[in-house]
């Protein structure tokens, strides 16, 4: 395990939802991420495909471990998310790919694969840079 995937793995420890939805890190480089997740009942929608939020969700941790990869924190500030097709078992996994960092915003698209690395979904995210102990604060203060 590399030291970014280190410092993913500690981050993320604490984001219920990632683990509620079983999604798991494969890699983390500079400015990519890939993240998977094996589909389980729970996964999926009343049709028995993997649920489109799940998709979503697996697709927001993804980019948001890429944007992360500079050493600053983030929150989404905005995504589109293209659903070309669905499966209903095996895995998905999500591969996320900075395009752009600015000052206060950072642009990363990111793919969403299937079995035979057939594309389900495709888009890209936008990240806001946040400071960390302002953050931190607000969690105490509101938690």
């Amino acid at each position: 395990m590399n030291e970014l995937e280190k410092q993913a793995e500690e981050r993320i420890k604490t984001n219920a939802f990632m683990h509620h939805n079983h999604i798991e890190i494969v890699a983390v480089e500079p400015d990519w991420a890939v993240f998977k997740l094996d589909i389980r009942p729970e996964s999926k929608n009343p049709y028995g495909m993997i649920h489109g939020g799940a998709i979503y969700t697996l697709a927001d941790n993804a980019t948001g471990s890429a944007a992360h990869t500079d050493g600053r924190y983030y929150v989404t500030q905005t995504s589109s998310l293209h659903f070309l097709r669905n499966q209903s078992e095996g895995t998905v996994r999500a591969e996320a790919r900075v395009r752009h960092r600015g000052r206060s915003t950072c642009l990363v698209e990111v793919d969403i694969t299937g079995t035979d690395d057939v594309l389900l979904a495709t888009g890209e995210f936008t990240f806001f840079c946040v400071d960390k102990g302002l953050m931190d604060e607000k969690v105490q203060k509101d938690g």
